[in-house]
């Protein structure tokens, strides 16, 4: 997998090692010398892994970690701090600036490309769910404030599971994770929300904690749960494949208290960023086929559900039914009482109309004061009987509007059945539609069904355009 992987280091003779390194494994090099130069490369060439030397004369790679995860044009790309030292506190700032790991001097090859093929495969995900968030703003289904954005920068806290048979050891990481943190030990009887990080033991003894790891990123439920690798310092080879195999990140024995905080911050953080990202694409989804106004599903959604069961129908599958109702006299109601009272009628007689539908069917608005209703495995009689349930439902009371006075409110509607006849969504639509208009020209609040209209049509020779309101 390659990557563009801007490598930011004052000493030259660094850049030019990394540099052949990585192009020898056909990565994209952009190289900067001083701190601040990369800070502003990172902002205008948006690379999708930064490795970021510490020790600078401008800016030192702690502050110029701090500024990019404080920007958000470049908080999501995932930075791997490089340096001569090897102290604890200089590690632990690392972690704490936002850094996503921090290898010392001199860089081992194997461990460096085992770290950048993670962080590359992480940022594929995460470069997909903001182009798609991206468009979908674009095209106006997503709005609001950046709330991804805002869960990155969000506080601590979370679920961690801890898969570890060495009692002594989970418990060290539970004490350490107290402070904010509900920790589970494995096999423990949670009813609690899934966890928000798991944390897997590669040298437990009753089990294979690799196999344990794959087997994780080989499940839909935990393909996205961030997993942190608890790893032998004498045994770079497992963490290596704990890596490969889908681990988010490791840490070696004995466990340091405050790198284990850290770390498990940064993951969690990381973990509902991307969480976030998939929400907002799920509401803009759900805003895409939904009607704005009553909370319906829409035409579009409409379209898509019953061209494939009137198809389905007509070669012999299952029936399907519609019901195609229209509100009687809504001009007159905007007319009298305004548009706000039109709203709040639509609004109430939305709500009646999908609580009296079944979970199997699709209550739908096709715009205006025009509702439909998908009734999927579904025969003529019962969408009959259904539609006159409806129907007295919304005559059963009177629609209250926003000054509190009451509105008596009846619908007209027209039932139709799939049938030979029917090729297309729109073929069954039409004479749901004629019925429609033969309910209306028959006095309105009350259904008809297809084979009734098409009977009267071709006895008497009903005009399509009869009176719609």
């Amino acid at each position: 997998m390659s990557a563009r992987i801007l490598v930011v280091d004052d000493i030259q003779a660094n850049v030019d090692v990394l540099e052949a390194k990585l192009s020898a494994e056909y990565y994209d090099v952009l190289t900067a010398n001083r701190g601040a130069k990369g800070y502003e490369m990172a902002r205008r060439e948006k690379p999708d892994i930064i490795l970021l030397d510490v020790m600078m004369p401008d800016l030192d790679g702690f502050e110029v970690c701090r500024r990019l995860k404080a920007d958000p044009e470049t908080r999501h790309i995932p930075v791997l701090m490089l340096t001569a030292l090897d102290g604890r506190d200089d590690r632990l700032r690392g972690l704490e600036v936002g850094a996503e790991d921090f290898l010392s001097k001199p860089i081992d090859d194997v461990q460096l490309m085992a770290r950048v093929k993670s962080l590359s495969r992480l940022k594929v995900v995460i470069d997909e769910l903001r182009s798609r968030e991206a468009s979908g703003r674009r095209l106006g289904v997503i709005e609001g404030r950046d709330l991804a954005d805002a869960a990155l920068l969000g506080g601590v806290g979370g679920e961690v599971l801890v898969v570890d048979d060495n009692v002594r050891q989970a418990a060290r990481i539970a004490a350490a994770l107290k402070d904010g943190y509900r920790v589970s030990p494995i096999g423990a009887d949670s009813k609690g929300p899934p966890p928000d990080l798991i944390i897997v033991s590669t040298h437990a003894k009753a089990f294979d904690g690799l196999k344990v790891i794959a087997k994780m990123r080989s499940s839909a439920v935990m393909r996205h749960l961030p997993i942190l690798a608890v790893v032998e310092p004498d045994d770079p080879e497992r963490a290596l494949r704990a890596l490969e195999l889908g681990a988010h990140d490791v840490i070696t024995r004995p466990i340091d208290e405050d790198e284990l905080r850290a770390r498990t911050r940064t993951l969690i953080r990381r973990k509902r960023y991307m969480d976030a990202l998939r929400n907002t694409l799920d509401q803009g989804l759900e805003l895409a086929v939904t009607d704005q106004l009553t909370g319906l599903y829409n035409r579009r959604f409409m379209q898509t559900q019953l061209g494939p069961l009137v198809q389905r129908a007509a070669h012999g599958g299952e029936p399907v039914s519609v019901a195609l109702a229209d509100i009687d006299f809504f001009k007159r109601i905007n007319d009298t009482f305004g548009h706000d009272a039109g709203d709040a009628v639509l609004k109430e007689f939305a709500l009646r109309f999908a609580s009296n539908t079944r979970p199997t069917d699709f209550a739908c608005r096709l715009g205006g004061e025009e509702f439909l209703v998908i009734m999927p495995a579904t025969g003529g009689d019962v969408a009959a009987l259904a539609a006159e349930r409806l129907r007295q439902q919304v005559a059963a009371s009177p629609f209250r509007l926003r000054d509190g006075g009451g509105l008596d409110v009846t619908v007209s509607i027209g039932v139709a059945t799939a049938g030979p006849e029917d090729q297309t969504a729109d073929d069954l639509i039409k004479r749901a539609d004629l019925a429609l208009y033969q309910a209306k020209s028959e006095g309105r609040n009350r259904v008809i069904g297809a084979t009734a209209a098409s009977l009267a049509r071709r006895e008497t020779g009903l005009a399509a355009g009869l009176g719609a309101s």
